[in-house]
């Protein structure tokens, strides 16, 4: 009972960590958009397309025990990708994969997904997206081996990041942006895995 209740206050340390440094990334960008003379009208319209690099931390944690929310490890971005629409100029509709790699038993594994999501610019510069989807926890494609780290799991997944374009010309632009991914999926033998991911990237936006 005692490690049930500990283990129940690390996960809620963890949300709470991630969830404050969101929450200083997003009044920062906030706080440099407010700068009027920084700001810069663009047209968007049509489709949308964004890859970003970048990394962060992730926090695993496994029903079977193997692998505990006790410890953190780095993690850098592969692949994340977005696809979309833009509604109309301030508010688009789309399709996010983010992807996180990281170690589990000496092999590499990616925690990523499949998150229909909306991004909405609140300021010219920056902008808010979120959404929930597919959550799929499998093995790193350039560390697949038979029999072993070749299982694919999937659940849900929830995701929320911001962004603030730095550079824009034409129909590009350049950002930093802060990535927050709560996900679980289910594994064999009736077990699961969640996980917390928090990520602070460069993204290439084309629309």
């Amino acid at each position: 009972m005692k490690s049930i209740k500990m283990k129940t206050i690390k996960k809620q340390m963890v949300l709470k960590v991630a969830c404050v440094a969101f929450a200083f990334v997003s009044s920062t960008t906030y706080a440099q958009n407010a700068d009027p003379e920084t700001t810069t009208t663009t047209q968007r319209d049509g489709f949308i397309i964004e890859f970003s690099v970048g990394g962060g931390l992730i926090s695993l944690e496994d029903s079977k025990g193997i692998q505990t929310f006790d410890k953190s490890q780095g993690t850098f971005v592969f692949p994340d990708l977005k696809f979309g629409y833009m509604l109309n100029e301030n508010l688009a509709i789309t399709a996010a994969l983010p992807g996180n790699i990281y170690e589990f038993q000496d092999n590499d594994r990616n925690f990523g997904g499949f998150i229909p999501s909306v991004q909405y610019w609140v300021k010219d510069r920056w902008w808010i997206h979120g959404g929930i989807g597919l959550a799929i926890d499998s093995p790193a494609l350039y560390d697949i081996k038979d029999n072993v780290n070749d299982d694919w799991n999937f659940g849900a997944a929830v995701m929320a990041s911001t962004g603030y374009e730095i550079y824009k010309k034409k129909n590009f632009a350049l950002n930093i942006q802060s990535k927050l991914v709560l996900g679980s999926v289910s594994l064999d033998g009736d077990a699961d895995r969640d996980a917390v991911i928090f990520n602070i990237g460069l993204g290439f936006n084309w629309l």
